[in-house]
C-alpha cells in the first residue's frame, strides 16, 4: 500500500468493479492517452476487475482510492527496468479527478515507494506529447526529457510522439 495526503494506492477488490466502471473504465477521457479500450457495460466491468485482481497479484500495480470517500478513482503502478531504475507503469484517473493535484501525489508516492523499498536511483516517466497535463506534471517535478519516439496508436492508427522523462533520485 502507498499513501499520500489525499489518496491510498492499494490492491483491487472485487467490490471495486462498479466505482472503476463509473469513474474510469467507461470514460472516453480516461482512455484517450492509454493503451486500453473502454469497458462497455457492468458485466464486462466485473470481468475486468477479476482480471485486474489477477494481474495485480503478479505486478506492482494498484487501484487509486480517494481517502475521503474510499472510492476507487483510478490506477497506477511501477515496474523495474534494471537494478535501481524504475518507471511508472501507467497512471490514470477518472475525468472528475483530473486537475486537482492528484496525479502529482500519485507520482510522488510512486517515486518515494521505489526509493524506500528498492533503493531506486532513477525514475522514468512516459507520456504522449499531446497529453499536455502529463507533460506539465513531469516538468513541474524536475524530470528531464530523455527520448522522443514516433508511434502509432493501436486503437485508431494515428501517429503520436511518445516522450520519456527521467528523474535522478
Amino acid at each position: 500500500m502507498i499513501t499520500t495526503e489525499s489518496l491510498i494506492l492499494d490492491k483491487a477488490k472485487f467490490s471495486d468493479w462498479k466505482a472503476m466502471y463509473c469513474h474510469v473504465w467507461s470514460q472516453p477521457e480516461s482512455a484517450k492517452y492509454m493503451e486500453w479500450d473502454i469497458t462497455e457495460n457492468e458485466e464486462k466491468a466485473k470481468i475486468r476487475i477479476i482480471k485486474t485482481i489477477a494481474f495485480q497479484k503478479e505486478h506492482d500495480t494498484y487501484l487509486v482510492y480517494e481517502r475521503s470517500s474510499g472510492e476507487a478513482i483510478g490506477f497506477a503502478g511501477v515496474e523495474r527496468i534494471s537494478p535501481h531504475i524504475y518507471q511508472e507503469a501507467g497512471i490514470c484517473l477518472g475525468p472528475n479527478y483530473v486537475g486537482k493535484g492528484l496525479g502529482k501525489q500519485i507520482l510522488q508516492g510512486l517515486i518515494r515507494y521505489c526509493k524506500e523499498e528498492f533503493g531506486a536511483r532513477e525514475f522514468l516517466y512516459s507520456t504522449r506529447e499531446e497529453n499536455r497535463a502529463s507533460n506539465r506534471l513531469a516538468q513541474s517535478m524536475g524530470f528531464a526529457l530523455v527520448s522522443s519516439t514516433l508511434k502509432a496508436d493501436r486503437k485508431d492508427g494515428h501517429s503520436y510522439r511518445y516522450l520519456q522523462y527521467s528523474l535522478k533520485l
